[in-house]
């Protein structure tokens, strides 16, 4: 009982089409069973199946309540997979790798976006813009869960995450590197689109319901605002961070870097 307790600890079930096909491509978790919903013919079934026998991977196939059950999600498009847990990364593997002298850093700092649709959009966002990775509190944050998978279009198997216990710490150890760290601030005098993007980049953006945390602010290099001509003031956290991404990603593609 104790070993199968331990085994279901180490392992998660991710579900869809997009995150277990990314998963399998990504090649940075380990797969147990791949599931399938008996009948549902679909145009992926044969490539999943070719590559389920090519890694030696069990697949099992079920009725579609009965894969929904096995994720404990409605949503599963007949198909998920027990998986060996998200490869976090350690913040200082990632401070190490974020070398100007090298490849251009561009990351991004998660500061309390609770919501997994919203962690996942940013995620998505940021694969297709080219960040170099993600850090994100432990406390104050979405974890790297199935969910945030599905959300991110298994965009979240590609990316590389840090989840830290200190923020501020981690943001200090950028800036030591000669990384630039702005803060997204609705208030900010300052627009994105006036800064210099062209060097080493991290962007911060805040939770939900108070933005980035004081502190977090304090440390900031500089805060910076997105200009708006509406009524309203009010842009959901992935709108505003794929929105600073692309302007960081349209001023490095004029710049040629």
């Amino acid at each position: 009982m104790m070993d199968n307790r331990k085994r279901t600890a180490q392992t998660e079930v991710l579900y869809g089409i997009h995150p277990v096909s990314e998963a399998l491509a990504a090649k940075r978790r380990r797969f147990f069973t791949i599931y399938i919903a008996a009948g549902k013919k679909v145009l992926w079934e044969a490539s999943l199946r070719k590559q389920a026998q090519l890694g030696r991977i069990p697949l099992t196939e079920m009725s579609l309540p009965e894969v929904n059950r096995v994720a404990g999600s409605p949503f599963t498009q007949g198909i998920a997979a027990r998986v060996s847990p998200y490869p976090v990364m350690e913040i200082n593997d990632m401070v190490m790798e974020a070398d100007p002298g090298g490849e251009l850093p561009f990351l991004l700092v998660a500061d309390g976006v609770m919501d997994p649709g919203n962690l996942g959009a940013l995620v998505r966002t940021g694969v297709c813009m080219g960040i170099s990775g993600i850090v994100v509190p432990k406390n104050r944050c979405a974890p790297p869960t199935p969910a945030v998978s599905r959300a991110s279009a298994g965009a979240l198997e590609h990316i590389r995450m840090a989840r830290v216990t200190n923020l501020v710490r981690a943001i200090q150890r950028f800036q030591e590197k000669g990384i630039w760290v702005y803060g997204l601030d609705p208030e900010a005098k300052t627009p994105l689109f006036s800064v210099d993007l062209d060097g080493p980049v991290a962007l911060v953006v805040g939770g939900e319901e108070k933005g980035i945390r004081p502190l977090v602010k304090r440390h900031c290099d500089a805060l910076v605002s997105i200009p708006q001509r509406g009524r309203l003031n009010s842009l959901n956290v992935s709108v505003a961070g794929g929105i600073a991404m692309y302007t960081v990603f349209q001023k490095r593609i004029r710049a040629g870097v």
